[in-house]
């Protein structure tokens, strides 16, 4: 038997229907972590989400996610479904004319080295970890001034470019980068094309924190890294104007928003 209670768009979470809590803002770009009844079964629109003996979960709505989705919970042989919609986002768009080609088009060279390194990061987001690291309470790998924002883009030339997927931070070359929340490290890589040095820290679960365009990577692979260690150091490598740290937080191949994580910028 189907049981159907409606979730509306609710904004502040965590909120409570029979034995289901959900915890996150619903709306694109955002992570959300759920606990049910231990021994339940969760779907999302029709896949299944690993669920800790416990009974937690988690998920998440990249930037350009569809609105309406159906969360399913399945205990002693009967399924309840839950509506989920989500609230939009407007992103911060700029259109630029008049840039040179050989900038917005770089060579094939470059281009295969690009999609080599893009490789690298899909399979380091995309395994799974049995970890339960994403449980923590976020917080900011680095204090300093925002200059970028999750879900920005720009058109050059009427061409649509790939949307801003991070936070951008500002801070001299050196800086000290702390761990978001515990993790091990799955990917190390000094010398990206666009990204530079590029790190990936997997917290369980699909999810994980991404930083790029360091100037010094202080782990390896496979090091287990602990909220506030120091892991890396601010830079301007890789297609980077000045140096900041780029901050990313995926689940899996779903791009979200680490500003939703965190508490206010200090």
């Amino acid at each position: 038997m189907v049981r159907f209670a409606p979730l509306f768009a609710l904004i502040c979470l965590p909120f409570s229907t029979a034995a289901l809590e959900l915890q996150g803002e619903l709306t694109q770009g955002s992570l959300i972590r759920g606990q049910t009844q231990p021994g339940d079964s969760v779907s999302l629109n029709g896949e299944a989400l690993p669920v800790t003996e416990q009974g937690a979960f988690v998920f998440g709505f990249g930037r350009d996610a569809e609105l309406q989705h159906e969360l399913v919970i399945l205990r002693d042989g009967e399924s309840e479904s839950h509506a989920l919609t989500l609230k939009p986002r407007d992103y911060d768009i700029q259109r630029i004319e008049g840039i040179a080609r050989n900038i917005m088009q770089p060579s094939p060279e470059a281009q295969a080295r690009a999609a080599e390194d893009a490789e690298q990061a899909y399979l380091a987001r995309e395994r799974f970890e049995p970890r339960l690291d994403w449980q923590q309470d976020f917080i900011w790998p680095l204090t300093g001034r925002i200059t970028g924002v999750y879900g920005s883009q720009r058109i050059f030339n009427g061409e649509p470019r790939n949307p801003h997927y991070g936070i951008d931070i500002a801070a001299p070359t050196g800086t000290p980068v702390v761990a978001p929340a515990d993790g091990v490290v799955t990917l190390a890589v000094p010398d990206m094309f666009y990204s530079g040095g590029t790190l990936i820290i997997d917290h369980g679960y699909g999810v994980s924190s991404t930083m790029i365009h360091l100037s010094k990577i202080l782990v390896e692979p496979g090091t287990e890294v602990s909220q506030g260690d120091a892991i890396a150091e601010v830079g301007a490598t890789g297609r980077a104007t000045g140096p900041h740290l780029d901050w990313r937080i995926n689940w899996h191949q779903q791009r979200l928003d680490p500003v939703l994580l965190v508490p206010p910028m200090p």
